[in-house]
């Protein structure tokens, strides 16, 4: 079985990936992945600098993801372009994970943990697609506290992402996460004992 994994910015998709990863899920993460294709060295690094600049490389040659970030997230153009380097390359590099992790266990649980799943319209692609969310005022704060966000970045970050309405609307599954950790947790078990039936009955 095939998982979409996905939730808008501190919707704590991260701790649900996390802890699948603890169940023996395989997790891949599209974030991670999307850092990898752009280390120094890499075909997706020169091609995110011929497009944008020497200005997005920091001193010691590594992409400097605030400076990139203040160039994108504020205009659509760019951050389309950007993503036209970078999805083509994560989505082969996360092909190869996966058929790894297929190589070793036939029936292995693979979950893509990817923020923009429902942006880049992917959604169709999965058995299943898990969405972790909670409410936009629970998110800035989150932001806000824990990250040390401005009010109006963390405002600016959800407004470039889709709405929760996009996201509940290809979920075959939905995690609330306005309670706590533990909470959480347990949502995460009823949800993958959901998915082991389902992949009982396909």
């Amino acid at each position: 079985m095939r998982v979409g994994l996905t939730g808008g910015v501190a919707s704590g998709k991260s701790t649900v990936a996390a802890v699948l990863a603890e169940a023996g899920v395989v997790v891949i993460d599209a974030d991670g992945l999307a850092r990898e294709v752009v280390e120094p060295g890499t075909p997706g690094l020169a091609a995110v600098v011929g497009e944008f600049g020497e200005d997005v490389l920091d001193a010691d040659g590594r992409l400097d993801r605030p400076a990139l970030g203040r160039i994108v997230f504020g205009d659509a153009d760019a951050r389309r372009r950007l993503e036209a380097i970078l999805h083509p390359l994560v989505r082969a590099r996360a092909a190869e994970i996966e058929s790894a992790a297929r190589a070793a266990d036939a029936h292995a649980l693979v979950v893509h943990d990817i923020p923009l799943l429902v942006e880049t319209g992917r959604a169709g692609e999965f058995d299943a697609v898990l969405v972790v969310d909670a409410p936009e005022e629970t998110r800035v704060a989150r932001m806000v506290g824990d990250r040390g966000w401005t009010p109006e970045d963390a405002a600016s970050r959800i407004a470039a992402q889709a709405t929760s309405e996009q996201r509940r609307a290809v979920a075959t599954h939905v995690l609330e996460n306005t309670g706590t950790v533990e909470d959480l947790r347990r949502r995460v078990g009823e949800v993958l004992a959901d998915l082991a039936e389902r992949a009982g009955r396909a």
